[in-house]
């Protein structure tokens, strides 16, 4: 904490940058990237000491619904600017990025401290089956908007189709909600979370709620400045969506993560990171398909050929560590290692 105090100075001095036109894109997107550090560690602070209180999968459940208002504000600020193929681009590097980046490095900062970590096998396994679930619901409009031309159903179709894909996405999350809230805990949970709190509830809901609305306006300050940027770099719209935009406004969920799994709470860490992506592709995307209608620039659920292939492989991997209860470093190694893989591949597309 008393490194995370001094750096909450930087959300003042990225308003600066921004009001006072100092240092350029560049500047303020550097000044409030960093800003979320500070903020993010509170929230983290917050989300550990609700979970003594609620235990981990409702702490981790509040930790994903916060740090994914973020995402959401800054997709409806795209939408309503008909930036729709880049929204599509953030949702897809949303669910990558906190499989492959978040979990990633979760595991390995975990087990470099650890070694060997443990978590619930049976929720993990729940978790990756409604992952598995979530690929391949995205990936239906695709596979019938780029079928045989014969048998091709119009745009029309596929429109109606997202809109009622939609609705069972919704749907199927709020049953996994519903079966997650039901379910006893496990051992390995009430051995992380049996210490005493510092903090009262009330405070600690409090304190995560604070720390969202700051990182909400400093999301949304940074993602002004990532069009300008990305020119200046001479990054395409695709890899902005993909790999930028998810990697900032997924931040809070990076560090909250990777410091609970440094503490050996894996239970927590593993329901952060799969939690937030589950909520992306059950809960935000299909809010976001309805709001795109109300804003006059409908979004499909059809993603392109290089966003399925990113989605299904991350999918794959994070099934296969989840089914044995136990993790390590090597792989966390093996979830980064694919992400660079997909970043330098979404690099040279477009």
């Amino acid at each position: 904490m008393r490194f995370i105090l001094p750096m909450l100075a930087l959300v003042p001095i990225a308003l600066a940058f921004k009001y006072a036109h100092i240092g350029g894109p560049t500047g303020v997107f550097l000044a409030s990237a960093l800003s979320l550090i500070p903020l993010a560690g509170l929230l983290g602070r917050a989300t550990e000491e609700a979970a003594i209180y609620t235990g981990p999968r409702i702490g981790a459940l509040l930790n994903a619904t916060l740090g994914n208002a973020a995402e959401l504000i800054i997709t409806i600020i795209a939408l309503r600017a008909g930036l729709v193929d880049l929204v599509k681009a953030s949702i897809a590097g949303s669910i990558i990025g906190n499989i492959l980046v978040v979990l990633g490095l979760s595991l390995l900062v975990g087990g470099l401290r650890n070694g060997t970590q443990y978590f619930d096998a049976k929720t993990a396994g729940t978790n990756a089956t409604m992952m598995g679930l979530a690929v391949v619901s995205l990936s239906i409009p695709a596979v019938f908007r780029f079928g045989p031309a014969e048998t091709r159903p119009s745009e029309q179709t596929i429109t109606f189709l997202s809109d009622g894909l939609a609705i069972v996405l919704i749907v199927i999350y709020a049953l996994y909600i519903l079966f997650s809230l039901r379910q006893g805990s496990p051992e390995s949970e009430l051995r992380e979370h049996s210490g005493a709190p510092t903090m009262k509830l009330s405070i600690a809901l409090g304190l995560m709620a604070a720390t969202t609305v700051g990182i909400v306006f400093m999301s949304e300050l940074l993602v002004g400045t990532i069009e300008p940027v990305a020119e200046q770099w001479g990054l395409s719209e695709l890899f902005i969506g993909v790999m930028l935009v998810p990697l900032v406004g997924n931040i809070a969920e990076h560090i909250v993560a990777v410091q609970v799994a440094y503490q050996n709470k894996m239970d927590l860490s593993l329901g952060i990171a799969i939690g937030s992506g589950l909520q992306i592709a059950l809960f935000v995307t299909p809010v976001l398909v309805w709001i795109s209608v109300l804003l006059g620039h409908p979004m499909t659920l059809v993603f392109n050929s290089y966003e399925l292939a990113g989605l299904i492989g991350a999918a794959l991997i994070a099934v296969l560590i989840s089914v044995d209860g136990e993790s390590n470093w090597l792989e966390g190694a093996q979830l980064l290692a694919l992400y660079l893989m997909l970043g330098i591949s979404f690099y040279f597309v477009g």
